[in-house]
């Protein structure tokens, strides 16, 4: 799959390949009501990846319903929804429009809970088990069983299986692993942030290794939820690397922004590195470094 925020909100990347070859485009979190975002500048390179600081600008469910999600029905793709809100009830609306609209191509809503709660800037939902619950029962409530859902988690906390645990008990179908990591650049001959909104989410290569612990431990601890793996995946071997720790499905971020393929071509990768590993379905792979 795509990864939420880094293919746009529609059929951007259809110019590049056929959308409906991947197991699902999902696309750039949606809130209740528009949001401008962050200032800029909001990304910045780095030698490991990326540090961002886009702050979830969308144009609103509506506006998505209405202008995106067309075309991304025309291009047969499967579709996956990503909402966030400031407080529980901005997820409940969100996952309420999207459950209203009935289209075939929506395939799951993924609840984004790694945003700030406006009660309480210094803490996240994602950061305490009663946030996690708070956020997942709201989407669960506003969506009333007429789609899965999945709850996007952070790896910014001491026990990630503890918020997968919570997430389920709340409603979630599956948890998606991991978001990025808090950081902060500063140009040290002003001492200011090199991004406009301050601090950011480091994602790419440097994320990688901590995606596979956060799958593997939430596997080790919860052997039947189904689990998305995400966080620094340029390779087929990334993608089988999550799927050995114990990922269902795999998306792809932060590589799109350097290559717009790149979808498509991990996918490509990981079937040839299945072949050449005698590996004949993904079913065979998944969990393996948990055999041992």
């Amino acid at each position: 799959m795509t990864a939420s925020g880094t293919s746009g909100h529609g059929d951007e990347l259809g110019a590049y390949f056929d959308l409906s070859e991947l197991g699902a485009v999902v696309v750039k979190s949606l809130s209740a009501e528009p949001w401008p975002g962050n200032p800029p500048p909001r990304l910045l390179p780095l030698e490991g990846g990326m540090l961002n600081s886009v702050g979830l600008q969308n144009p609103g469910v509506d506006r998505w319903l209405s202008e995106d999600l067309p075309a991304l029905e025309r291009t047969g793709a499967s579709v996956v929804a990503s909402v966030w809100g400031f407080t529980a009830e901005s997820y409940a609306a969100a996952a309420q429009a999207l459950a209203r609209a009935g289209s075939r191509a929506l395939v799951a809503v993924e609840a984004n809970i790694s945003c700030p709660n406006v009660e309480d800037r210094r803490r996240m939902f994602a950061h305490s088990e009663s946030g996690v619950e708070a956020a997942v029962a709201a989407a669960a409530e506003g969506l009333a069983g007429s789609l899965p859902l999945w709850a996007k988690l952070s790896p910014n906390v001491t026990d990630l299986p503890a918020m997968a645990g919570a997430a389920t008990a709340a409603g979630a179908e599956a948890v998606t692993l991991v978001n990025t990591l808090m950081g902060l650049a500063l140009d040290p001959a002003t001492g200011e942030p090199r991004l406009g909104g301050g601090g950011g989410g480091l994602s790419g290569p440097a994320l990688h290794p901590v995606a596979v612990r956060a799958v593997y431990d939430c596997r080790a601890a919860w052997p039947d939820l189904p689990i998305v793996g995400v966080g620094g995946v340029s390779s087929g071997e990334d993608a089988a690397e999550l799927i050995a720790a114990g990922a269902d499905a795999v998306q792809v971020g932060t590589a799109t922004f350097a290559d717009p393929r790149a979808p498509i071509r991990v996918l490509d990768e990981l079937l040839r590195w299945c072949e050449a590993h005698g590996v004949g379905s993904v079913d065979e792979l998944k969990g393996r470094a948990h055999e041992r």
